[in-house]
């Protein structure tokens, strides 16, 4: 992934990642849209301390000064279909505001991800920066705004406002800088690029993918003084 390599086809796969020789994997298949996913982070609950079906070990990891959280809840180790919660902290509760259907890697989920396997990493991470080839929409986050975004015309259409907005989600990242910074703390064979991006129907490579109005609800509402973190996994392991 390299944002200067194919130029602009660079720097998208950079953002959601096939690899290609030229370009390394992000994390984001050519999916999106219309996502399943239900049970009980589907329907509405009451105002709780905790964010709903999610184990010690993930809440623990949930930053004390956090007072979002945008919690994919993937329907299975292998599916590539979730159910994307926003969650707002108000006062010492966390209630649930809004939900979408979503979709994640198209081989599911992984606690161990490796650059091309098509799973999306389970965790929690922190949500810092943002970007896309449309103008900022409105938000608070960093937003950089740059036609490197650009799918290139030979994806197919269905895939051609992948990156219209992209939220990067802090794995295998430096915080603070564009969504489509190549810098690997950890290695390449990490991974990264990994993103909340357009769905368009399908899995991803690792990114999560939602509906334009859910990614520009998203983009007005997290707030860096807020600490908006994404907390991903299939249901079984954000249960663990």
């Amino acid at each position: 992934m390299r944002p200067g390599g194919v130029q602009r086809a660079a720097a998208a796969w950079a953002a959601c990642a096939f690899l290609l020789t030229a370009l390394s994997a992000c994390g984001g298949d050519r999916s999106g849209g219309t996502g399943a996913g239900g049970g009980a982070a589907a329907r509405a609950t009451a105002p709780s301390a905790r964010i709903p079906d999610v184990g010690d070990r993930w809440q623990r990891r949930i930053p004390a000064a956090s007072r979002q959280v945008v919690a994919v809840y993937g329907d299975g180790k292998d599916s590539a279909n979730a159910t994307v919660v926003f969650y707002a902290k108000r006062g010492r509760l966390w209630e649930r505001v809004h939900g979408w259907p979503g979709h994640n890697g198209k081989k599911g989920w992984t606690a161990d991800h490796t650059l091309g396997d098509e799973r999306s990493p389970v965790g929690v991470f922190t949500l810092s920066d943002a970007g896309g080839v449309l103008a900022d929409p409105g938000t608070r986050l960093p937003y950089t705004r740059s036609a490197d975004y650009e799918v290139p015309r030979w994806w197919e259409r269905s895939h051609w406002h992948d990156f219209d907005y992209v939220i990067a989600i802090d794995y295998n990242r430096v915080p603070g800088n564009p969504p489509d910074d190549p810098t690997r703390p950890e290695g390449e064979e990490k991974g990264g690029g990994i993103w909340l991006h357009l769905d368009h129907g399908s899995g991803t490579s690792a990114c999560v993918s939602m509906s334009r109005p859910a990614m520009e609800y998203l983009l007005r509402t997290l707030d860096p003084a807020g600490h908006p973190v994404v907390l991903m996994g299939d249901r079984a392991a954000l249960k663990s």
